[in-house]
């Protein structure tokens, strides 16, 4: 029997995962915004390296209040919409509705919770290259694979549960490659690890991840903030140790010049995502004791970037 899922937040990420989705015989939903009139008349269309995809009719909602209650609802909006979540979930959720946020950051998890819906919350962390190509289109480029696993309230491992199970099993069949994780909170401060320094120094230098690597300054720069992440992470009693700072440091150097995601919203003077990305993981921290200067300097100057694009 196929589940019934709401897509909060139908950009580039959420159009993918629910074009894969609604493939593979689902009930899906799709919350849009700018796009809805387009998605009416004229469908979705996904490009992607694993085969084209294209709807003429979906179940496209201008509005959440709109949409029914589902079993499953996955939000891929941007962490700079979180204010907006209480409102956009209440109409899809009930006590028994599985949560999914594909978000980058820290602490996304804890405030869906808090909102006492009732149902579980997960987190998943998405390793795919969509771009948004027009009204209703998206292109998908490369990967696809989520780290899914299950937010606990005291934010101790929640291990491998059933419902991670059965959501894994899900986009599975779909064709979307999963991760169980154990530890979701692990898994963000994991990615956490990339994210800190090259989103950052990438959108406030407006230079390529290759610049900032071939550069001795902002190498050791990236390195540094790193490694305070990896001490906020430890304060958690999660530990990441210096082989995992080594491996990233060669997958950077490995890679082709990247945009990363912060410095785009930069370029196109969009809203950064600094609070999952900066301020949760540097105040996280800081109530255990641990200081992180260098990331809360790029935090602080990314702040004041993000006001001129206002």
């Amino acid at each position: 029997m196929s589940s019934t899922i709401a897509i909060i937040g139908s950009g580039a990420i959420g159009a993918f995962y629910g074009a894969r989705l609604l493939q593979a015989g689902n009930d899906v939903h799709f919350l849009f915004h700018s796009d809805i009139d387009h998605v009416r008349n004229h469908g979705l269309r996904v490009d992607s390296v694993d085969g084209d995809m294209f709807f003429p009719r979906v179940n496209a909602y201008g509005s959440a209040d709109d949409m029914p209650v589902c079993d499953l609802v996955i939000v891929a909006t941007k962490s700079t919409q979180n204010h907006l979540l209480e409102k956009l979930l209440r109409p899809v959720c009930n006590e028994n509705t599985a949560v999914v946020l594909l978000q980058n950051g820290l602490n996304g998890e804890r405030r869906i919770h808090d909102m006492g819906f009732g149902g579980p919350v997960l987190g998943g962390l998405c390793f795919v290259c969509c771009n948004k190509l027009g009204p209703g289109h998206t292109a998908h480029l490369e990967n696809g694979k989520i780290i899914l696993g299950e937010y606990r309230r005291d934010e101790q491992p929640a291990g491998q549960t059933a419902v991670q199970e059965n959501i894994a099993l899900m986009f599975e069949k779909a064709g979307i490659p999963i991760d169980r994780t154990p530890d979701l909170i692990l898994a963000r401060w994991h990615k956490l690890l990339w994210n800190m320094p090259f989103n950052g120094l990438c959108a406030l230098l407006n230079a390529t991840t290759d610049k900032i690597m071939a550069n001795q300054a902002t190498r050791d720069l990236a390195y540094a903030i790193m490694q305070e992440t990896q001490a906020g992470a430890q304060a958690l009693g999660r530990e990441l140790p210096d082989s995992i700072l080594d491996a990233i440091m060669t997958f950077t150097d490995s890679l082709a010049p990247y945009k990363p995601s912060m410095m785009l919203d930069a370029i196109n003077k969009r809203d950064m995502e600094l609070e999952g990305i900066y301020g949760e993981p540097i105040r996280t921290a800081k109530k255990l004791g641990v200081e992180m200067p260098r990331s809360e300097t790029l935090y602080r100057e990314l702040q004041f970037l993000n006001t001129t694009f206002r």
